[in-house]
C-alpha cells in the first residue's frame, strides 16, 4: 500500500486558500507589526528565534540561541521584573500581556508589546512563548482600526461591504437608517432580498461590472423605495469599490451610499423647466408654417406627442367652421351639446386610444355632460388627474370607445380649450396611457399655453380659408361655365387655383363669339390675390367682352381696356388677345405683357409665338402692336398664365422649355393636353394659379 503523505504544499511554506489551489504567501497584519517569536527552555536558555526576532533586536539566530534571555536582551535594571514574569508564565497556566523593555544589539532600549504564554511538549517539559511587536508599530495600528471603525460607526454617509457574491458582510449605522433595515436583515441577503423596492437590476448590474473589471463605478444614481420612507420615491448616489487583499486577491466589494432626493428632485425639476420652454420655442416655429386648417392643427398635436401626452387630437366645434365670429363666446358657459369636428390625432404607440378617438374629417356631437363640451362652454380646462371607469364614459364618444381607452390603459386626461380673439373654437384633448404619471397643473399651464398659440394660427388658417373659398367661388362664377362651340376651332380649357398662402389670384379665360364666326380667345392675370384680384378680374372680363363686340381690332381693344384698367382698384393686368377667322385661318394676336401663346403643328417641333410682348394694362398711354398667324388645319394654339410654367422650384426659361416638350404630340385629345400640363408642370402647394385656354384648328366652316 502506497504511504500517505502531506497534503499538497504542506511543508513547503505555500499556504491554501479554501479551494484547493496554492497561493504564494503574501503580506498580512502580522507581517506589517513585525511580530517577532522566541522560545525559552525551563532555565532561561532561548531555544527558537524567528528571523522577525532578529529584526526587532538585531541578533542572529546563531547569536541568540542557547543563550540565557536575561542576559542578552534584558537591560540589568530590568533584570529582576523579568526572572518573576518568566517564573510567573512557568509556574502558572495563564498568559500574561503587556509593554515591557528590551535591549538592542546596539545598546538602545526599546518597548515591546509582549505577550506570554507557556507551553508544554509530549514529554512534559515547559517552554514560554513569547510575541512581542514594537509598542510604536502597535499602537499606530490600535489608532488606525479605532479611527476606521470610528468613522465607519459615524459617518453620516452609508457603507457597506459585500462578498463575492455580492451579498451584504457589513453595513454602517447611517446605511442601516437610510434602508430602515437593521445590520442583522443585511447580513448573508443580497440588495434584491434585503431591498426589493430598489432599482436592483441597475445595481446589481453595476456591482458585477466593478467585481470583475476592478474600475470604481462613482456616483450611480439608484432610485426607488425603502422602509426608511416606505411611501415616496428616493434617489441615491452610489459609489462601488472592489476590495482586494495582499497580493491582490479579491475580497468582495464597498459601497457608498447618499441620498440625493432633494438635489435630484431640483435636477428633474430644472430639466422640466427647461424641457417645457423648450417645448414653447418649438410651438412657435413649428405651428402655424402654413395658412391650412388641417395641417396647423396636426402641427399642434404632434408638438404635444410624447412631449406632453401619448394621444393628443385637436378638434374645432363644427358651427364655427360653417358658422360667424362669435357663434360661442368664451365663458358663455352655454349648457348645450356641442358638434366637434375632428381635424388631427397624434399618438405614441397607442393604436387603441387611437381608434377610439374620432378620426380627422368626422363630426361627433357630444352631450353637455362630456367633459371636451364642459371645456369649450366654460372656457376653462378639465382636467382628470386619475382616470376611472365613470370618467371613461364621460371622455369618450360612445361605450365602444370607452372600451378601447380603458384596454389602451388610459388613466390621466386633459382638454384645454382653444380659444382666439374672445371666441372658443374647440379644443386640445389630451390623454397619457404609456407615460405613468398622471397629469399636474403645471401641465396644464403649459398645454394652455399650447393652445393659445396654437388657437391663433388656426383661427387665422380658419379665416384664410373662408375668404379663399369666397374667393374660389367668386372667380370661378365670373369664368366661363362652358365656352361655347365655336366654327372651325376645338375648345378644352382649365382653371387652376392656387395652392399656397397667397390665396386665389386673378387669372382668367374667355371664348368670345364674333361677327364672321370669327372667335376671340382671351387670357389674362390680374395683380394680386383674393376677393379684391377676383372682382378685379371680374371687371376687367366684363369690359373685354363689351369691347369685343364693338368688333375692334386687338390693338384697339387692349388700348381701350388699358384706360379701363387704370382706373380699377388692382391697375395693373396682363392679357393676349386673339382673333381667329376660321374661313381665312388667319388668327391676329396682340399681347399686353403677357406670355406669348404656344404653337404646335404636326411634323414641327412646338414653339413660341415671336410676339411684341407689350406692356400690361393698367400703365397707360403705350400703344400695342397685331401679329397675323397663318394657322392650318391641326395646329395647336395655347394660351396660359405664368402660373403654369413659373414655379417655386423652377425657372420660367426652364419651364417654358419643358411646356413645349409636352406638346409634342398636336394629335392628342385636348382635354387630356389640358391635364397633363397641369399635372407635370405643377408641383404641390404652388403659390400661383392658372388659366388654360387650349385650341386645335378645325375644317372651315360650311359656306
Amino acid at each position: 500500500m502506497a504511504a500517505t503523505g502531506p497534503p499538497e504544499g504542506a511543508g513547503h511554506g505555500i499556504p491554501h486558500d479554501g479551494a484547493g489551489q496554492d497561493r504564494p504567501p503574501t503580506s498580512g497584519l502580522l507581517d506589517d507589526l513585525g511580530v517577532a517569536a522566541v522560545v525559552l527552555e525551563e532555565d532561561g536558555r532561548i531555544a527558537l528565534w524567528s528571523p522577525q526576532a532578529e529584526k526587532l533586536l538585531g541578533y542572529t539566530a546563531a547569536e541568540a540561541l542557547g543563550h540565557y534571555a536575561n542576559h542578552l536582551i534584558v537591560d540589568d535594571g530590568d533584570a529582576p521584573d523579568a526572572v518573576a514574569l518568566f517564573e510567573r508564565m512557568m509556574n502558572e497556566t495563564g498568559a500574561w500581556a503587556g509593554i515591557f523593555p528590551v535591549r538592542h544589539k546596539d545598546g538602545r532600549i526599546r518597548r515591546v508589546e509582549l505577550r506570554g504564554t507557556r507551553l508544554c511538549d509530549a514529554e512534559g517539559r515547559a517552554y514560554a512563548l513569547g510575541l512581542a511587536a514594537e509598542e510604536t508599530a502597535v499602537r499606530e495600528m490600535e489608532t488606525g482600526l479605532a479611527l476606521s471603525v470610528r468613522l465607519v460607526a459615524q459617518s453620516p454617509i452609508g457603507l457597506a461591504v459585500f462578498d463575492t457574491d455580492l451579498r451584504f458582510v457589513s453595513v454602517n449605522p447611517a446605511l442601516e437608517r437610510i434602508n430602515g433595515v437593521p445590520e442583522a436583515a443585511h447580513l448573508g441577503r443580497t440588495s434584491a432580498e434585503a431591498l426589493p423596492e430598489l432599482d436592483n437590476d441597475t445595481v446589481t448590474s453595476a456591482m458585477r461590472e466593478v467585481l470583475s473589471t476592478g474600475r470604481p463605478l462613482v456616483d450611480q444614481h439608484v432610485l426607488g423605495r425603502t422602509a426608511a420612507d416606505p411611501g415616496a420615491d428616493h434617489a441615491w448616489s452610489v459609489s462601488f469599490y472592489r476590495l482586494e487583499g495582499p497580493g491582490g486577491r479579491v475580497l468582495g466589494l464597498a459601497a457608498s451610499v447618499v441620498d440625493i432626493t432633494e438635489r435630484y428632485r431640483s435636477a428633474s425639476e430644472a430639466a422640466t423647466v427647461r424641457s417645457r420652454l423648450a417645448l414653447i420655442a418649438d410651438a412657435s416655429e413649428r405651428i402655424g408654417t402654413t395658412l391650412d386648417l388641417e395641417r396647423t392643427a396636426h402641427e399642434l398635436a404632434d408638438l404635444c406627442v410624447p412631449a406632453l401626452a401619448d394621444v393628443a387630437a385637436v378638434d374645432v366645434l363644427d358651427s364655427v367652421l360653417n358658422g360667424a365670429r362669435g357663434d360661442r363666446a368664451a365663458g358663455s358657459g352655454q349648457r348645450e351639446p356641442a358638434a366637434f369636428r375632428a381635424l388631427a390625432v397624434a399618438a405614441a404607440r397607442t393604436a387603441l386610444a387611437v381608434r377610439a378617438a374620432d378620426q380627422p374629417g368626422e363630426v361627433a356631437n357630444y352631450d353637455p355632460d362630456r367633459l371636451i363640451t364642459r371645456c369649450v362652454t366654460t372656457a376653462r380646462a378639465v382636467m382628470v388627474p386619475h382616470v376611472t371607469p365613470r370618467d371613461l364614459n364621460r371622455i369618450a364618444r360612445d361605450e365602444e370607445a370607452a372600451g378601447l381607452l380603458a384596454e389602451a390603459g388610459v388613466h390621466s386626461y386633459l382638454a384645454v380649450p382653444l380659444i382666439a380673439r374672445g371666441e372658443v373654437l374647440g379644443a386640445l384633448d389630451l390623454k397619457r396611457a404609456r407615460n405613468p404619471l398622471p397629469f399636474t397643473q403645471d401641465d396644464e399651464t403649459l398645454a394652455t399655453e399650447l393652445a393659445a398659440r396654437a388657437a391663433v394660427c388656426i383661427d387665422n388658417a380658419r379665416w384664410y380659408q373662408k375668404q379663399r373659398h369666397a374667393a374660389l367661388a367668386l372667380q370661378r362664377h365670373l369664368l366661363p361655365h362652358q365656352p361655347p362651340e365655336r366654327p372651325g376651332l376645338e375648345i378644352a380649357y382649365r382653371y387652376a387655383p392656387a395652392e399656397g398662402p397667397t390665396q386665389v389670384g386673378g387669372d382668367w379665360f374667355d371664348v368670345i363669339s364674333l361677327t364672321g364666326d370669327r372667335t376671340a380667345l382671351v387670357v389674362g392675370d390680374v395683380m394680386g390675390s383674393g376677393i379684391n384680384a377676383a372682382a378685379t378680374m371680374g371687371q376687367v372680363r366684363t369690359a373685354t367682352r363689351t369691347l369685343a363686340e364693338l368688333d375692334l381690332e386687338p390693338d384697339a381693344l387692349l388700348r381701350q381696356l388699358d384706360k379701363i384698367t387704370t382706373g380699377l382698384e388692382a391697375g395693373i393686368a396682363t392679357c393676349v388677345y386673339a382673333v381667329h377667322d376660321p374661313r381665312t385661318r388667319i388668327c391676329r394676336v396682340a399681347v399686353a405683357g403677357h406670355l406669348p401663346p404656344a404653337l404646335s403643328r404636326p411634323g414641327e417641333p412646338p414653339r413660341l409665338l415671336d410676339l411684341p410682348t407689350g406692356v400690361p394694362l393698367g400703365v397707360g398711354g403705350v400703344p400695342f402692336e397685331i401679329t397675323a398667324i397663318q394657322l392650318r388645319p391641326g395646329d395647336q394654339l395655347v394660351l396660359y398664365t405664368d402660373g403654369l410654367v413659373e414655379t417655386r422650384n423652377q425657372s420660367l426659361d426652364a419651364g417654358l422649355d419643358d411646356l413645349l416638350a409636352l406638346l409634342g404630340e398636336p394629335e392628342r385629345p385636348l382635354q387630356q393636353t389640358c391635364d397633363l400640363l397641369l399635372d407635370t408642370l405643377r408641383q404641390g402647394n404652388e403659390p400661383d394659379d392658372v388659366a388654360l385656354l387650349v385650341s386645335r384648328i378645325g375644317p372651315p366652316p360650311a359656306a
